[in-house]
């Protein structure tokens, strides 16, 4: 059943898409000839082009400018499987790092009210916990270090995210002073980069953020039960600082836990989404084009459906699946790459209609208790 998804993707005119399913689907080796040549089509690829186009103009966008600033664009590159080590890049890490290591970034801020946080330059601290932006550190740690393009100072990147991390493991940038639990969204990225990072501190402070996400199973709340939020239950590509549990199942795969019981639940509602030809995405943050403003991406993503499966979701669900001893490849040894894949689903809930995912609620209020 399926058996062409993973053959349609490996003939997808993306290089990208191929790279993602041979190394992370399919298991082949990150030095093999093939694969490291694959990775020079993704450099001269078409989509990376018109990523880095908006660099070659006299005036370019600041480091965070959604999504087609530095910060974002070397996101998507460490994604796609961009080779490592490029100098070509270095005036776009020069630009990232300058920002997440600006003087304001060292100055603890104490202040008692919402209002008063916007009054003062610095990290504001609320009764004892940081109110940081960590993911913006946290995505461009992980990045840094999957392109090649980590120095010393991510070294200060990770002194800061463990500066300000929450007693429950996590960050949160909550004006509100009672807000006592950590983010999802501030917490997914941190935990990604951290454990990129590679130093023994670094990976304890991941692990210690990874429960934040297996308290909850990844996306329910942990008092109750139910969703947290709606949007935690569709598919999105690209995933930018939000999160959803797709995007909760590859930081855990990083991390080596999706052997985690708790991690059940959301591996399951993960399969109840796939599609005759795959998984699709249900929403999208960004809005293609080449025009630099707010939220608009130079690249097409391949859009929204709940019918179509996206080939960048479906590439980034089959890796989670085949790490988590879901997917089942039966090759015949003459076929290689062309050979056939069965894709057996083990799912024990049920699709929702029309499209919608098994799980799919209202959304809740907008703490994870």
């Amino acid at each position: 059943m399926h058996e062409s998804i993973i053959e349609t993707l490996l003939a997808s005119p993306e290089p990208a898409i191929r790279w993602k399913v041979r190394s992370r689907v399919l298991g082949e080796p990150a030095d093999a000839t093939q694969i490291t040549a694959l990775r020079e089509e993704v450099r001269g690829s078409a989509i990376v082009s018109r990523l880095l186009a908006p660099f070659g103009a006299a005036q370019r966008p600041g480091a965070y400018a959604k999504w087609q600033g530095a910060h974002w664009v070397l996101g998507a590159l460490a994604d796609l499987g961009y080779p490592p080590g490029d100098e070509a890049l270095h005036p776009l890490r020069e630009q990232v790092l300058s920002t997440w290591l600006h003087e304001a970034y060292y100055a603890d801020v104490q202040v008692a009210t919402k209002s008063a946080v916007y009054r003062h330059s610095g990290v504001p601290v609320m009764r004892g916990r940081h109110r940081a932006h960590a993911s913006q550190q946290g995505y461009a740690l992980w990045f840094l270090v999957t392109l090649g393009l980590a120095d010393g100072r991510c070294d200060d990147l990770v002194e800061r995210l463990l500066h300000w991390q929450w007693p429950d493991g996590g960050w949160n940038c909550d004006r509100d002073p009672a807000a006592d639990t950590s983010s999802f969204f501030e917490t997914l990225l941190p935990m990604r980069g951290l454990w990129a990072h590679g130093a023994p501190r670094a990976r304890r402070a991941a692990r210690e953020a990874a429960e934040v996400l297996l308290r909850r199973r990844l996306a329910y709340r942990a008092s109750t039960g139910a969703l947290i939020r709606a949007e935690f239950a569709k598919l999105h590509y690209p995933l930018y600082w939000h999160y959803d549990i797709l995007g909760g199942l590859l930081g855990m795969m990083e991390l080596g836990l999706l052997g985690d019981p708790r991690c059940a639940d959301a591996l399951d509602l993960l399969e109840s989404m796939r599609l005759a030809d795959g998984w699709p995405a249900h929403a999208r943050f960004y809005c293609t084009s080449a025009d630099i403003a707010l939220h608009h991406d130079c690249a097409d993503w391949g859009g929204t459906s709940t019918r179509r499966a996206n080939q960048w979701v479906t590439a980034d669900a089959l890796t989670v699946l085949r790490a988590a001893g879901r997917l089942d490849l039966t090759w015949l040894p003459s076929a290689g790459l062309g050979g056939r894949a069965g894709i057996r689903s083990t799912c024990r809930g049920e699709r929702g209609g029309a499209g919608e995912p098994a799980a799919y609620v209202r959304d809740n209020d907008r703490a994870s208790r």
